[in-house]
C-alpha cells in the first residue's frame, strides 16, 4: 500500500456548494480504511532564509491523506469528493517512503 495526497484545489467554474457532502465523504474514507488525515488550508506565508521568497499557493484550499493499493486506486476514492464532484480540480500525489 502506498500513501497519496489530495489535494484540493480552488477552481472558479465549480458548480455547487463547496463545503457540502463532507462529512459523508471523509465517513465513507475512514470506513474502508483508507483515510490517513486531511485538513483546510488556511492563509499563511512563504519563507526563505536567503532571499525574497515567491508567494503562496493561492488556489490550494485543503488536503486529504489516504492509503491505497495504486495511483488509479487512489483516483477511484475521488468519487463523492465534494470538490471533484462540483467539477472542480482535485490534484493527486503520491508520497514516496524515505529512509
Amino acid at each position: 500500500m502506498a500513501d497519496f495526497i489530495f489535494l484540493m484545489h480552488d477552481t472558479p467554474h465549480q458548480t455547487s456548494d463547496k463545503t457540502a457532502g463532507w462529512p459523508a465523504y471523509l465517513d465513507g474514507l475512514a470506513r474502508g480504511g483508507h483515510l490517513r488525515g486531511g485538513s483546510a488550508i488556511g492563509s499563511g506565508a512563504a519563507f526563505r532564509k536567503d532571499g525574497a521568497a515567491s508567494s503562496i499557493t493561492a488556489h490550494l484550499t485543503g488536503f486529504i491523506r489516504v492509503e491505497a493499493e495504486s495511483l488509479v486506486t487512489a483516483q477511484t476514492l475521488l468519487a463523492g469528493n465534494p470538490v471533484y464532484e462540483a467539477g472542480g480540480t482535485v490534484e493527486i500525489r503520491e508520497l514516496p517512503e524515505t529512509d
